[in-house]
């Protein structure tokens, strides 16, 4: 009995050793083969970056399963990059054409403006002489199929149906469109072509002598757009210039470069750059631009970033224009977009940029900076949209412009004339009537109705006709909220009445062929910045003097305009 019990005892501890002794064997088994193979790689650890690569080799031809060394370089690119700056980025091979798309100016695709107001594709505009206008398309036409799949009715997400219009240049797509007059669906066969990006999206003569351009991004094609537009108003009178780079979030570096050159004299500073090792590249104008008798203003905001900054500070620092707005975004940094070889991109940050009184506009950032996404969450929270007392310079970034102006840096553009956040008229109403896109939803239905005028108009003039005779509109409006669950508030409806109509006016304009152009011609009697840029130039209390000497050096033999990428959205 004893002898059996020590036995039992002796079981459990000698069955322990031959487990441990297992583990033993399968971590020494086989050592000599290993080892020799794992000293070859521990070589690469000599080399930068040699770790990962060898993280990776290891797990590559040891990990217990089967694993795509790509997808863990995928997952890992990303974070790699997080650990720079906001703005340095990796972008996959399956989004770089989306992510270069407007700064490359175009894309292949078939040539419309649509909307999805409900469940239904309304083509808003056809590009002329595009592929689809050449197929036949017209404005108002409805898109029931797109090739074999139906897309009405079923509420598909806008880059789904944008996915199924584009293709590669040359290759065919069919749409089935819903025609007003014609029962039966009509098949129309597009062959697919270069579509421009517009980036001047509106330009028109606010008064006879007052021109607006708006610029929503700096493609490669942004500065001989800008000239071509700006040739066109001055033929129609214009001597002063409102431009409108409100949410322009930047592009390319050369672009706004080539836009303050043509309006500043010959040998002004534009802008300077400056790498890890201090070098420098300096950008001056040449006196070849053709509108350095224009008076300019020029509207920033919050979101208005890279380019944008560099344009604007380029005109506020040599006194050349009036900044009118909001503080802009605040980014300094500039990329350079380097390929891989399997079509994904890194924007590596290579430099900052500086102003030409020597600020630098980028706001503080960490590493891996989690809260640098908030900042402009967080300027709302501090009143800042709403007062400029609420900004704090610090006196250390405090610099001077040749005309004696004080400007700061450390973190965007503070305009010269401040403009508040507005909200007085936007009522619970409002709130209400914008938000469940009844507002919108009522413009598309206008123009359907009206189609035949709508698509006929070619002038502000001929817009502001056609919407001037229709005096009961607004009234209209209001039934239509009603009907679709907004219970009219006389009293809210009086307060936000002045930009409702502006509104309703503004939409009609963008589905017309004007497009933008017709939006921002009815929206400027509700717009503060503009109104005020309106206010200045008929004060004479404008900023900036085309006629001042330059203080500065002439533009050194060695001034070229760089093309790198200055892209603004930090990591979402």
């Amino acid at each position: 009995m004893e002898k059996n019990s020590k036995g039992s005892i002796l079981t459990p501890i000698l069955l322990s050793a031959a487990l441990v002794l297992g583990v033993v064997i399968g971590l020494f088994a086989g050592r000599n083969s290993v080892d020799r193979r794992l000293r070859n790689l521990a070589g690469e650890l000599d080399s930068p970056g040699g770790k990962i690569s060898y993280a990776l080799s290891l797990i590559d031809r040891y990990y217990v399963d089967p694993v795509s060394t790509d997808s863990l370089v995928e997952a890992l690119m990303p974070d790699l990059m997080w650990y720079l700056d906001p703005h340095s980025v990796y972008i996959p091979a399956s989004e770089l054409a989306e992510v270069n798309m407007p700064l490359e100016g175009e894309f292949d695709g078939i040539g419309i403006t649509f909307n999805m107001s409900t469940d239904t594709i309304i083509v808003l505009n056809v590009i002329p002489q595009g592929p689809s206008q050449k197929a036949g398309v017209q404005n108002g036409d409805r898109i029931i199929r797109i090739d074999d799949s139906l897309v009405a009715g079923r509420k598909l997400p806008m880059d789904d149906v944008m996915k199924m219009l584009r293709g590669p240049r040359g290759t065919q797509v069919t749409v089935s469109v819903q025609r007003k007059g014609i029962d039966d669906l009509v098949p129309i066969a597009i062959v697919r072509d270069k579509i421009p990006v517009k980036s001047v999206d509106a330009a028109y003569m606010l008064t006879p002598d007052i021109g607006f351009l708006r610029i929503t991004t700096f493609s490669q094609y942004t500065h001989d757009e800008m000239v071509r537009a700006l040739g066109e108003l001055r033929r129609e009178g214009m001597r002063k210039l409102i431009i409108d780079l409100r949410g322009n979030t930047g592009g390319y570096l050369g672009q706004p470069i080539r836009m303050a050159n043509e309006f500043l004299a010959d040998g002004r500073l534009i802008v300077y750059t400056e790498d890890r090792n201090g070098d420098r590249m300096e950008e001056y104008s040449d006196g070849k631009g053709g509108y350095q008798d224009v008076e300019l203003a020029v509207l920033i905001d919050e979101n208005s970033a890279s380019s944008s900054e560099i344009f604007a500070g380029a005109l506020q620092d040599n006194d050349r224009a009036t900044i009118i707005g909001r503080r802009s975004y605040g980014k300094g940094l500039v990329q350079q977009q380097i390929p891989f070889t399997d079509g994904s991109a890194i924007r590596l940050t290579t430099a900052r940029y500086y102003t030409p009184t020597g600020r630098s506009i980028q706001k503080p950032y960490t590493s891996a900076d989690s809260t640098y996404g908030y900042d402009i969450y967080n300027r709302y929270l501090h009143n800042e949209l709403f007062s400029a007392d609420s900004i704090h310079f610090d006196d250390s970034l405090k610099f001077v412009t040749p005309g004696g102006k004080t400007v700061y840096g450390g973190g965007g553009i503070m305009p010269d004339l401040f403009v508040p956040l507005d909200t007085t008229e936007m009522t619970p109403y409002y709130m209400e009537v914008a938000g469940q896109n009844i507002l919108y939803r009522y413009t598309m239905e206008y123009a359907d109705r009206n189609r035949e005028k709508i698509n006929a108009v070619e002038s502000i003039t001929q817009l502001d006709s056609l919407l001037d005779a229709d005096t009961g509109m607004f009234d209209d409006f209001v039934r239509y909220a009603e009907r679709n669950g907004v219970a009219p508030d006389r009293r809210q409806i009086r307060q936000s009445e002045r930009l409702l109509r502006a509104l309703l006016r503004a939409y009609i304009g963008r589905n017309t062929p004007l497009e933008e152009t017709g939006f921002y011609a009815n929206y400027y009697v509700v717009d503060a910045p503009v109104l005020k840029a309106l206010e200045v130039f008929a004060s004479s209390a404008f900023l900036g003097n085309p006629s001042r000497p330059a203080r500065q050096p002439a533009c050194p033999a060695t001034c070229s305009i760089i093309r790198l990428i200055s892209s603004s959205s930090p990591r979402k």
